[in-house]
Order: structure tokens, then C-alpha cells, then sequence
């Protein structure tokens, strides 16, 4: 992938801050790479080269500029949508998946042959698996070295390195100096004494929606685990490989940035915590590339333009995700709310130490779930808890990324009590597949139908369109869904055409409004009459219906 020289020259010269992430400046002469935005003196039109990433800039012989530090820029990924599997492998990498083994071992993993993955790599990245992994221990390495005054020991394990000689050597090669020459003391916060409470800043690109997210995070935060102060601060408590520990986040007032403090007694988990921090607060969103994704739109541009800064909430966990969307079927939030507290308080490992006030519990593991007697549950939900639980025990890599959408939904819909809606749900949050489309969601029908007329919505999916001359196909961003989920208003019901990843027939679901002494209800039902992704049975919906017939605002 070769950016356009000319346009990528333009966003250096004046510095715009929009292009931050998306490409990297080499400059010949210096053997330099930096961002977009760095202060330094522009270079000469005919000494600078372009790449998409910090790796192709770093394998083809630059090093990382001291004053802009690439570590920082919003990690955007401008290669995202050109290619599933160098995306899904991407975040196996940033999971550790080639600290302890080859590529040939991550190809398996995803299904393609090494050579296909790494021509694939240098197709979207301009540089191999092994760089890429590299790359980041290094520039993880040097985030810890400015921001933090951890001995250069617990960097080394932090970021990777296998040993302080190498760790040593890779930054003399780099910064042709020992990393200890990197830190500066002024920029180092005294009161961050090592990996047992450090503090790091995880750029995104602006706007975002804080406040959106935080409602969202304590609306749904469970008592024991989450915390949510003041609209303020996100708090909660995490545990891995036995190991527990509490995070907290809280965003930057100076910097585009959140700022995460984490309280863990391993260092070399330190990079998998910062990134399950970045997918629940989803910081690498790209909102220009949404923008004029979904612009395009008729129904969603207005609402794109009204809240720009939305973002996908995500999960720490997939185990804990699924439970959570389990026990959110058909019922309201604060239910699930409620019995999820209950399941932390009954089967959850207490936290120790307790680390401040309302964290008190771990959420319970796959093993704790497997073998309780569920009580407090409906039976039916019981047993499909259990049933995740023993799936999630019997595959370690359930909830990993290392398979196509299409694969996952039928592997998590092989679970009992994991539908259609669970599943769509689970990689959206969990797996962030840009294809994921809970198109059963009652928030989506609610958005999407008028509620002063509650005339029937129509909904279509089809094959998306190729784009011209780059093969890809168009696709609902998982913010199309959340976009109109989070709309208070939304225009009057119309036809829609949805893209979908794999063909599949047209359908059409018609959705009727009833107003009864229950609550509202929404009745989803084809051209016949026949009820679709209700979640009632048959004879409820008939019942419902007959009962509010007098209260039904629109017609089939």
C-alpha cells in the first residue's frame, strides 16, 4: 500500500493534526521517521519518503524521532478493512502470539499458509510478522522508559525482550544509544514507583465522546467489579493468570489521550492490559474513516454529524462478555444489572487486597461457572451459562480472533442458549469485526421505528457492492448499529439496504408497535405474519397481541 506522496507532503507542511496515525515522514538524509504533527523543520519535498506504519519506516533502516515519539500517535490502523486476516493476526501480536513462537505457528492459528501471511503482511504493512512484533515491544519499551521510572529491568520484561542484552542492543541499534539515555527526568513522573501503580497515556484520535461511553460503561457496571465515579473515572477490577489486580482510566485534560493507572503485581502483563484497555474504550477507532463510511448514508449521516465522537464500547474479557449478554436476554439492563452482581457475589473470587471502595470480587472464571449449581437463574439461562462455561474451558481460543467472522458465529451459536443476536453481539464487542450486525437488537428496531406512528420498518440485507478498483466489498461498520442505537431521534421508517459479508436472500421484517399494560412491545414478523427474532414464543406474542389489539398503532 503506497501513499500519495503529494497529499501525505501537504498534511506535513501545515501539520495537520487529522493525519496523525495514519502515515509516518522518513527523512533520507537524517535516517529519521516522525509523525505528521512533529515540530521539527519540514524537510525538502525530494527527502522524505511516506509509510502507512511506524514498522515499514522502522524495517526499511529509520529510527524513531526523540521530539514527535511515534509511540504516541493514535494507533488508527489505515490498513484496517483491506484485509481480515492481517487484522486478526495484528491482534494476536499485540496478545503475544509470536513471543514464544514461530509464524509458521501463527499462520495455522489463522488458517492461511506462512508465505500467504507474511506476502500479506508486506502487501498491507510494508513489512513482515517478526517486524511488526518487534516494533512494538520497541515502542511499548520506550513509552515505559519516558512515562514511568520502572528500573530498565521491568521494561525489558514489560515490553517482551527475552533478556536485557537484547533489550540493550535493539536500542543501541535504534537510538544509537542505552535506553537509560532516553529518559528524561522531567517527563518521568516521580510518584510512579514500578509495575506495582503505574500511569500511561493512550492517545486516540479526537473527537471523542467521553460522556457517551462512561454512561454507557455505568449503566451497565457490575457492583463489586465496576465503578464508575462522577461520570469521571472507570474503575475496576481485573485478574490474570491468577494474578489480581484494578485499573483505572480516566481521560487526559491536556492530550487527546486517556490515562490508564494500573495496579498489578506482574510486569509482563503490562502490555496485554494496556491493550484490553484500548479495545473496551475502543481508542482506535478511526472518525474520519467513519465519517465518510457512514456519511453516505441518508439515515445515519445527520446523526454522524450530530455526535462524531461515538465510539464501540468493548469488553475486558469474552468469557465475561458472553455471561453478561446471556443474562441480558430479554429483560431489561438494570435486571442484568442486578443478577450479574448477584452471580459476582455468589461464585466471584474476592479481591485482595481491596483496592479502594466497591471493588471487592474477581468476575468468576469459566471453571467456577462450570461447576456451581446456578441458583437465582431462570433454568433455562442456567443451563446456557453452564454451557459457555464448559465450551470456553474445553477451546482457550473461543473468543480469539484468529477466525473469520463467519466461523465464529457458527462456532458461538453451536453453544446452547447462544443465538443469532448473542452471537453478532459477542463479536462486536469482543472480537471488534467490523462485519458483526445484531440486527435482532430492540434497540436498532426502536431507533429505527417512529415511535409517535410506529409505522412497520422494512429492513433488507444484500450482498454489498465492489468498490471500484480495490476489490473490496462495502460493509457495515459496527458503528452503524451503534450510531443509531445511541439517536434520540431518528427520521421516519424507510426501506434499508444493508450490506451483509457473505450473501444471503433478501428479507424483509415488518415491525409492529403495541402499547398494553406491560410496556411496549415490538412485533417482528415477516410478509405472512410470521414472528421472526422476537424472543417471545408464538403463543405469547399472539396473546400479547389480542390483549393490546385496541392499543396497536400500526398495521401489518
Amino acid at each position: 500500500m503506497e501513499p500519495d506522496h503529494e497529499a501525505c507532503y501537504r498534511a506535513l507542511s501545515t501539520r495537520d493534526a487529522r493525519f496523525d496515525g495514519r502515515f509516518f515522514i522518513a527523512v533520507r538524509t537524517t535516517r529519521i521517521y516522525c509523525r505528521p504533527i512533529c515540530p521539527a523543520r519540514t524537510p525538502k519535498r525530494e527527502n522524505v519518503t511516506f509509510f502507512i506504519t511506524a514498522t515499514a519506516a522502522q524495517e526499511a533502516g529509520y529510527r524513531p524521532c526523540l521530539r514527535c515519539r511515534p509511540e504516541s500517535s493514535p494507533d488508527l490502523g489505515a490498513w484496517r478493512g483491506t484485509s481480515n486476516t492481517v487484522s486478526r493476526a495484528l491482534t494476536l501480536i499485540g496478545e503475544g502470539a509470536l513471543d514464544g513462537e514461530a509464524v509458521d505457528a501463527l499462520a495455522e492459528r489463522l488458517g492461511v499458509g506462512e508465505r500467504q501471511l507474511r506476502r500479506l503482511f508486506r502487501q498491507h504493512l510494508g513489512a513482515s510478522p517478526i517486524a511488526v512484533a518487534q516494533t512494538r515491544r520497541v515502542l511499548f519499551a520506550k513509552q515505559l522508559i519516558i512515562e514511568t521510572t520502572m528500573p530498565m529491568a521491568e521494561v525489558a520484561l514489560a515490553a517482551g525482550f527475552n533478556s536485557i542484552r537484547r533489550f540493550n542492543a535493539t536500542f543501541q541499534t535504534l537510538y544509537q544509544r542505552p535506553p537509560r539515555e532516553l529518559r528524561r527526568s522531567q517527563l518521568a513522573d516521580a510518584d510512579q514507583p514500578g509495575a506495582e501503580g503505574i500511569t500511561l497515556k493512550l492517545p486516540y484520535a479526537p473527537p471523542y465522546d467521553w460522556d457517551a461511553m462512561i454512561d454507557f460503561l455505568g449503566a451497565r457496571a457490575i457492583r463489586g467489579i465496576e465503578a464508575v465515579d462522577g461520570r469521571r473515572c472507570y474503575r475496576r477490577s481485573i485478574a490474570l493468570d491468577g494474578a489480581q489486580g484494578v485499573i483505572r482510566v480516566e481521560p487526559d485534560d491536556r492530550e487527546p489521550a486517556l490515562r490508564v493507572s494500573i495496579h498489578f503485581p506482574h510486569v509482563s502483563a503490562l502490555a496485554g492490559i494496556v491493550r484490553r484497555v484500548r479495545r473496551i474504550f475502543d481508542l482506535s477507532a478511526d472518525p474520519l474513516a467513519i465519517r465518510d463510511d457512514l456519511g453516505r448514508d441518508p439515515l445515519l449521516a445527520p446523526l454522524v454529524a450530530e455526535r462524531p465522537g461515538l465510539r464501540v464500547p468493548g469488553g475486558w474479557d469474552g468469557f465475561e462478555v458472553a455471561i453478561r449478554a446471556i443474562l441480558g436476554q430479554q429483560i431489561t439492563v438494570v435486571a442484568a444489572v442486578n443478577l450479574a452482581a448477584k452471580l459476582v457475589a455468589e461464585y466471584g473470587e474476592p479481591l485482595r487486597p481491596v483496592y479502594g471502595n466497591r471493588l471487592t470480587h474477581i468476575f468468576p472464571t469459566p471453571a467456577r461457572i462450570a461447576q456451581a449449581h446456578l441458583l437465582g437463574v431462570p433454568a433455562a439461562r442456567a443451563r446456557a451459562l453452564s454451557a459457555v462455561a464448559a465450551a470456553a474451558l474445553a477451546d482457550p481460543n473461543l473468543f480469539s480472533p484468529s477466525q473469520t467472522l463467519e466461523d465464529a458465529i457458527a462456532k458461538l451459536r453451536s453453544i446452547r442458549g447462544i443465538g443469532e443476536w448473542t452471537a453478532q453481539y459477542i463479536a462486536m464487542r469482543v472480537l471488534r469485526e467490523p462485519d458483526a450486525f445484531p440486527a435482532a437488537d430492540i434497540g436498532l428496531l426502536r431507533a429505527l421505528t417512529r415511535a409517535e406512528e410506529g409505522r412497520p420498518v422494512l429492513l433488507r440485507w444484500s450482498r454489498g457492492p465492489r468498490l471500484g478498483g480495490r476489490g473490496e466489498r462495502m460493509r457495515p461498520s459496527i458503528f452503524g448499529p451503534w450510531t443509531l442505537g445511541q439517536t434520540e431521534q431518528t427520521p421516519a421508517p424507510t426501506l434499508r439496504t444493508m450490506s451483509m459479508p457473505t450473501p444471503v436472500p433478501p428479507q424483509i421484517l415488518y415491525v409492529d408497535r403495541l402499547e398494553s399494560t406491560i410496556g411496549t412491545l415490538l412485533l417482528i414478523h415477516d410478509r405472512e405474519g410470521a414472528c421472526a427474532r422476537s424472543g417471545l414464543s408464538r403463543l405469547r406474542v399472539a396473546h400479547a397481541a389480542s390483549s393490546a389489539a385496541s392499543l396497536r398503532r400500526g398495521r401489518r
